[in-house]
């Protein structure tokens, strides 16, 4: 069976910093474009952070850049989202999803396997 499953979220005050982590099993996705998404109550899933299959490009929603940093340990099977300077505006349910090709995209809808969520809630 497939899974992603991350971890690392947690309540944080404004300023702060997490590392979220997604470990792959049952299959490696080495070959495979990641990403972050996150979805907050009453709002659309929406994509903060993705990569390549290497990891050497990346791409960021506006609301994130220079905050946040999206990298991969293929080695590891593991993706990552480091989120600093965080912002009561960040609180969301934090997904990490694969893609079925190496190309980066933003597109959940290109997106074929998700996890489960983790929560992030930033305190003001």
């Amino acid at each position: 069976q497939v899974q992603l499953v991350e971890s690392g979220g947690g309540l944080v005050q404004a300023g702060g910093s997490l590392r979220l982590s997604c470990v792959a099993s049952g299959r490696t996705f080495t070959n495979n474009a990641m990403g972050w998404f996150r979805q907050a109550p009453g709002t659309e899933r929406e994509c903060v952070a993705a990569l390549n299959w290497s990891g050497r490009i990346t791409d960021y929603a506006d609301s994130v850049k220079g905050r946040f940093t999206i990298s991969r340990d293929n080695a590891r099977n593991t993706v990552y989202l480091e989120m600093n300077s965080l912002k009561p505006e960040d609180t969301a349910v934090h997904y990490c999803a694969a893609t079925v090709g190496t190309v980066l995209s933003r597109r959940h809808f290109e997106y074929s396997h998700w996890g489960q969520g983790t929560q992030v809630t930033v305190s003001s």
